[in-house]
């Protein structure tokens, strides 16, 4: 499990395919692996991955077939950036959101504009991944845990500080760039125990749906 809070960003130093997926060497820059073990996962731009060997510099990791068509990992190429986050411990600040490193699809940025200090990005969901997104929700892009701060069907916008901007690879999207999204894990798991009760939700969650489940009055 991860936070969404950036620690570090790394740069892919090199990518070897294996019999249909690949093996992916990340440096991790000022991310401390004095802890990190064998078999540790680490959240590389959103997607959890196991590490396989400790070069000194970074790690390796191995990507499924699974994963590369599921997440932008396939996409990639030596010498692009990374956002990296170690996995929790009991004594982490859980700054962010609860995040699995679980991708659960594919989005793509649509726009970015100034807004004072900050910019505004919108971003454009899968369709079957929409449903989950709501106004002043938690989604993660790349790893990063992000306040939706607003939805327009399939596209959502996000208000990004210089803070955020300097510490991960967002300052480097342009229209046209594709992210990893993870939607928030507690809107899954609500509409998975609303499908097995006697009203099954069929089109994803709604004031509807949740009141013909019982979990809303009138």
């Amino acid at each position: 499990m991860f936070t969404g809070i950036i620690e570090a960003v790394g740069e892919i130093a090199a990518m070897e395919p294996r019999g249909g997926d690949l093996r992916l060497r990340i440096r991790t820059g000022k991310l401390d692996l004095s802890d990190v073990q064998l078999g540790d996962s680490i959240c590389t731009s959103g997607t959890c991955l196991t590490v396989t060997e400790l070069p000194g510099d970074g790690y390796w990791a191995d990507v499924s077939v699974e994963t590369l068509n599921f997440t932008t990992l396939g996409d990639k190429k030596p010498g692009n950036r990374v956002n990296l986050e170690r996995s929790l411990t009991p004594a982490s600040r859980l700054g962010g959101h609860i995040v699995s490193g679980h991708v659960d699809g594919v989005g793509e940025v649509v726009a970015v504009d100034q807004d004072a200090r900050s910019w505004r990005y919108s971003v454009e969901a899968p369709p079957d991944l929409a449903r989950y997104i709501a106004h002043k929700g938690s989604i993660c892009v790349d790893g990063t845990s992000l306040t939706v701060n607003a939805v327009h069907g399939g596209r959502f916008e996000l208000n990004i500080i210089p803070q955020t901007l300097q510490e991960t690879v967002f300052g480097e999207y342009q229209p046209g760039s594709r992210v990893n999204l993870e939607v928030d894990v507690i809107a899954r798991y609500l509409e998975r125990l609303l499908m097995d009760r006697d009203t099954p939700v069929t089109q994803g969650l709604s004031l509807s749906s949740l009141k013909e489940a019982g979990y809303l009055n009138e």
